[in-house]
């Protein structure tokens, strides 16, 4: 039986600077899981138009009370001085209506509330716009060349076209599900008939007050579409400009579950308060795979975006592409395109910003365990040479413009900095600090020399790296066990980032050293890199892990390699089970494994085919030797490292029946093993009473085994 676990969280983590609660900030004593959890989180910041004051939102959470706390501030430019605009902890998806006024959502069981609120005056109460019958997010405003402001949002919509609202439901006698298609399940919710839609209107201001003129409008009603993108598509799957909304949807020709293919849509509309046209969708040729970060050019004749060429890759390369004149969609222009059609820069962008003059465009990319942000030409004829990043430091998360000029407002984080606001003029690149969350990491205690890196030999015959985090007590006479940790993904990435479920600080303040490689799979090293782990989970990475722990043996003599750990989730989770049956697995004093897979066999009981798939080659039935290759499950006589296994029960990416396999076979094999399940919670631990369970758990098996006093 679980045991019943009783949280208390001390006072003396936090020495106060202040008020905790109206000033949202934070002075640790020592990094800890609470102090970690509990620290103020602080969205990415958004100018006004006028460019003086940004909008953000920042929480936190309680462990003396069990609450959260939350507000809508801003931040002047100027001084960096903060101003509270509503701590209302149901306000959710601040958008400027004007340079001095804040609109934002509060939902209920009866729908949604537009309120706004006069950040010039916020001690007055919150004004009404409009009732939404429905659950609304993702909010977009854009200020019409009228004075009237055009909103769009995202809901969840109904087979009807109606905004979907639960409590209108009537409630079935039975709870029988039926399915004759795919997706059944998603991410962490079993698929209804309700789809995701656009919904659009207009704002006006009448005896001083603002209302929604007439009435608001679905963008896709009758319509096989759906946007945003799920399970995670938000406001970067759309964008609107006066002269209409542009958005992304997958096919709807192609089975969901087992494509990718998201296209890009542009609805002209010649008002916010009519019915829109029909939808205008955008070839791109033999790009077919995902669509993205639709992005219109300042002065709304120009559209950026984003699209890969695999159909069945979600992992495949972002190329950037452009429509120069909106009224002519057949005109789609490539950058730096290849004959291949992959595209001759080696990098994946995620993120597109047009500058004041519609001549560059700004964007951001990974690039060796960094997110840097990028300036080219916006017409892919003058962009000749490859672009070079104009900022090289940490993960930058957001970038926007600061009125019509050369300056952008730019958030950005690291692994000592959990949300940095700077301002960065794109052409000197003269950077100008405004505002820092962690005061650069020392209110957790955190410096930037406990933070390095290492290249070391991989299995291809070219370096591999790592991220490293040490100690803040470090002392290099001394021996340090070592916190080897592996990131999920697969495709994907250690980065120079700030996290609040897998934070290598917390395992360096524990006292280890901890490594965190970036093996054949990882993103940003170039798309070869990437792609080499397809039908390949468990032959180059492994190989490149050994060798990264033999690089750490041989040349980290700070390292107390006898008092090794590993560390994964997801793929990770994968890898912590391929480990075990390997050579690798006995280098290790305790194993953790959250959310991995047990057996490659099972992948099929995934909700998105199109990742085992791609990644295996092919189906079970077509591919059966490849998933079988790459099985842990074949390994299983060979475990003996003792192994805590966490899974959750609402993880449909990876069903639990995995994280329970994985500790029968441990008990099984009487080797010593804890289970850990969140029956409330998906891939990822994300309610703050429960995070702090995770990592007590977490880090009190592998300090029992490696020696560390907790």
């Amino acid at each position: 039986m679980p045991r019943q676990l009783s949280l208390s969280f001390p006072s003396s983590c936090f020495c106060s600077t202040g008020s905790f609660l109206s000033s949202m900030t934070v002075q640790a004593s020592k990094f800890t899981p609470e102090v970690l959890i509990a620290a103020p989180r602080r969205s990415a910041g958004v100018p006004n138009a006028r460019g003086d004051l940004i909008l953000y939102t920042v929480s936190t959470y309680s462990f003396e009370t069990h609450s959260k706390s939350a507000q809508i501030r801003t931040l002047s430019v100027k001084d960096g001085s903060s101003h509270l605009v509503s701590e209302d902890t149901g306000a959710s998806d601040p958008v400027w209506i004007s340079n001095t006024e804040v609109g934002f959502f509060k939902g209920g069981e009866n729908g949604t509330k537009l309120f706004y609120q006069d950040v010039e005056a916020p001690t007055s109460e919150p004004n009404l716009i409009h009732r939404f019958r429905g659950a609304l997010s993702s909010a977009k405003t854009k200020t019409l060349s009228s004075g009237k402001v055009a909103l769009v949002t995202a809901a969840l919509t109904a087979p009807s076209g109606n905004l979907f609202l639960a409590a209108d439901e009537k409630k079935p006698l039975s709870s029988g599900k039926i399915y004759d298609e795919l997706f059944v399940r998603h991410w962490d919710t079993w698929k209804t008939k309700n789809e995701n839609a656009l919904w659009y209107g207009q704002l006006e201001k009448k005896d001083g007050k603002w209302t929604l003129e007439n009435n608001s409008f679905s963008l896709l009603a009758g319509i096989e579409l759906s946007s945003p993108v799920g399970p995670f598509g938000g406001a970067s799957d759309f964008d609107i400009h006066e002269k209409g909304i542009a958005f992304v949807a997958k096919d709807p020709t192609l089975n969901l579950a087992r494509y990718t293919k998201t296209d890009l849509y542009l609805v002209p509309l010649k008002s916010f308060t009519e019915e829109p046209g029909a939808p205008q969708i955008v070839k791109t040729g033999n790009l077919v795979g995902y669509s993205h970060c639709p992005t219109f050019s300042r002065d709304g004749k120009s559209i950026a975006f984003l699209r890969m060429k695999d159909k069945q890759n979600e992992a495949d390369k972002h190329q950037l592409l452009v429509i120069p004149d909106i009224k002519n969609l057949e005109n789609v222009q490539t950058f730096y395109s290849a004959s291949d059609d992959r595209g001759s820069w080696d990098r994946s962008p995620s993120s597109i910003l047009w500058t004041a003059d519609n001549k560059h465009l700004i964007l951001t990319a990974e690039q060796h365990g960094k997110v840097l942000l990028w300036k080219v030409p916006s017409s892919p004829s003058e962009a000749k040479d490859l672009p070079v990043p104009i900022f090289e430091d940490g993960a930058v998360s957001d970038a926007h413009l600061l009125a019509n000029s050369t300056t952008l407002f730019v958030t950005s984080r690291s692994r000592i900095e959990s949300s940095r606001y700077f301002t960065l003029d794109h052409e000197s690149k003269k950077v100008t600090e405004v505002s820092s969350s962690a005061k650069n990491g020392k209110a957790f205690g955190l410096t930037k020399e406990q933070c390095f890196d290492i290249w070391y030999p991989g299995s291809a015959g070219y370096d591999n790296h790592a991220l490293c985090m040490a100690p803040s007590n470090f002392d290099k006479s001394k021996k340090y066990p070592l916190a080897f940790v592996v990131h999920g993904g697969p495709q994907s990435a250690w980065v120079d980032d700030w996290s609040t479920r897998w934070n290598p600080a917390i395992f360096a303040e524990q006292g280890y050293i901890v490594v965190c490689p970036n093996p054949t799979g990882s993103t940003g090293y170039g798309q070869a890199h990437t792609d080499a782990i397809a039908s390949n989970w468990g032959g180059a990475p492994y190989e490149d892990l050994v060798k990264a722990f033999e690089y750490i043996e041989k040349e980290m003599p700070y390292v107390d390699i006898e008092r090794s750990v590993a560390l994964g989730a997801s793929y990770g989770g994968y890898m912590m089970n391929w480990i075990q049956g390997h050579p690798l697995g006995r280098k290790f004093k305790a194993i953790v494994c959250h959310d991995g897979v047990f057996s490659t066999l099972s992948q099929w009981s995934t909700e998105e085919l199109f990742f085992p798939e791609h990644d295996f080659g092919g189906t079970l039935w077509e591919k059966r030797e490849t998933y079988e290759k790459w099985d842990p499950a074949r390994y299983t006589g060979n475990w003996e490292t003792p192994m805590l296994v966490i899974h959750n029960e609402l993880d449909y990416r990876l069903s639990v029946a995995e994280g329970l396999a994985m500790f029968n076979v441990l008990q099984a094999r009487n080797i010593p093993s804890r289970l850990l399940m969140f029956p409330d919670e998906n891939h990822w631990v994300l309610k703050p009473e429960n995070s702090l369970v995770w990592h007590r758990e977490v880090l009190n098996w592998i300090n029992k085994f490696s020696g560390v006093s907790s």
